[in-house]
C-alpha cells in the first residue's frame, strides 16, 4: 500500500456506489481520510463500512445549501481542514424516469431537475470548498463527462449541464489563481465507463453479450472502462504529483474524442444511454 494522500482529508459526493465508491476506496488506500456522501444512506453507509478504516457517511443532497454548510462544518470540526473534494453526484434523467430528454420535447421541470444536481451541485462544492480550503489549500475534483464536450441529442439537460461543469471548472481554477489561493480545480470526463448501473440496462445472458461487443466495438481500444480508470484519474489530480495542473479537462474514454467528429447517429435508447453517460449513484 502506498501513501499518496497521506495524511489529506477528502469528501466524494455520490459516493455510495459506481465510480464515487471506487474512488474512496482508492483514496483511502493511498491514507486519505474519506468522507463518502450520498442522498442513498443504506448504500452509503454499507460503502463506508467496506473501507472500515478512516471513513465516515454523511447524508449530502448536493442541491441544498445547508447541507454543504453542515458537511463541511462536520469534517472541520473533526479534522480542522478539507484537503480534496471530488464533485462526483450526477444524473441523468434517464434513470430516474422523467420524460423525454431531446431539445423539443424534454420539460422545463425535468431541465431543471438535471441541472440543479448536475450543475447547482457542483457550484455548491465548489463555493464551500473554497471557502473551506482557501487558508491551506487544496485540490477540487469536478466529475463532467464526454457529454461535456459534444452535443448529445437525446439527453440535451444532461449535456448541457456537464458542459457548464467544464466550463465552471475553469473559472474557479482562474479566480483561485487570482485570488493567490493554493486551490486547484480540474475536470474529469468519463466515457463507456462500466459500473454496476448498466446491469439494468444491458440485461444478462446473450443478449447482454450481444450488446457489449457493440459497444466495445465502436470504442478505439475495444473495451469499456472500469470505475477504477477513473479513480485512478481523480488520485493523480488529487495529489501533489498534479500540483502544477489547474483548469485542465482529463478525458477518460478509451479514446472516443481522439477520432469523434460527428455527432452520435440516431439509434436506439440504450446504445445512446452508453455512450454518452458515466457513473450516477444518486
Amino acid at each position: 500500500m502506498s501513501s499518496r494522500l497521506e495524511g489529506k482529508v477528502a469528501l466524494i459526493t455520490g459516493a455510495a456506489q459506481g465510480i464515487g465508491k471506487e474512488t474512496a476506496l482508492l483514496f483511502a488506500k493511498e491514507g486519505a481520510v474519506v468522507f463518502l456522501s450520498d442522498i442513498n444512506s443504506s448504500l452509503g453507509e454499507t460503502a463506508a463500512k467496506e473501507i472500515r478504516k478512516n471513513a465516515t457517511y454523511l447524508d449530502l443532497d448536493v442541491t441544498k445549501e445547508d447541507h454543504w454548510l453542515a458537511a463541511c462544518d462536520t469534517i472541520l470540526k473533526k479534522h480542522q481542514k478539507l484537503d480534496i473534494l471530488v464533485n462526483n453526484a450526477g444524473i441523468t434523467g434517464f434513470l430516474e424516469v422523467f420524460g423525454p430528454q431531446d431539445p423539443e420535447n424534454a420539460s422545463l421541470k425535468d431541465w431543471r431537475s438535471v441541472h440543479a444536481v448536475n450543475s447547482d451541485g457542483v457550484f455548491l462544492g465548489c463555493k464551500y470548498a473554497i471557502k473551506t480550503m482557501k487558508k491551506n489549500g487544496g485540490s477540487i475534483i469536478n466529475m463532467s463527462s464526454r457529454s461535456g464536450i459534444v452535443g448529445i441529442p437525446g439527453a440535451a439537460a444532461y449535456a448541457a449541464s456537464k458542459a457548464a461543469v467544464r466550463n465552471h471548472t475553469k473559472t474557479v481554477a482562474l479566480y483561485c489563481c487570482e485570488n493567490n489561493y493554493s486551490i486547484r480545480c480540474n475536470s474529469i470526463h468519463p466515457a463507456a465507463i462500466y459500473t454496476p448501473m448498466w446491469d439494468a440496462m444491458l440485461g444478462s445472458g446473450e443478449q447482454k453479450t450481444k450488446t457489449l461487443e457493440m459497444i466495445e466495438e465502436g470504442i478505439p481500444m475495444k473495451k469499456m472502462g472500469t470505475a477504477e480508470d477513473v479513480a485512478y484519474a481523480a488520485l493523480y489530480l488529487a495529489s501533489e504529483e498534479s500540483k502544477y495542473v489547474t483548469g485542465i479537462e482529463l478525458t477518460i474514454d478509451g479514446g472516443i474524442l481522439a477520432g469523434a467528429s460527428s455527432s452520435p447517429k440516431k439509434g436506439s435508447k440504450l446504445i445512446t444511454h452508453h455512450f454518452y453517460r458515466h457513473k450516477f449513484t444518486d
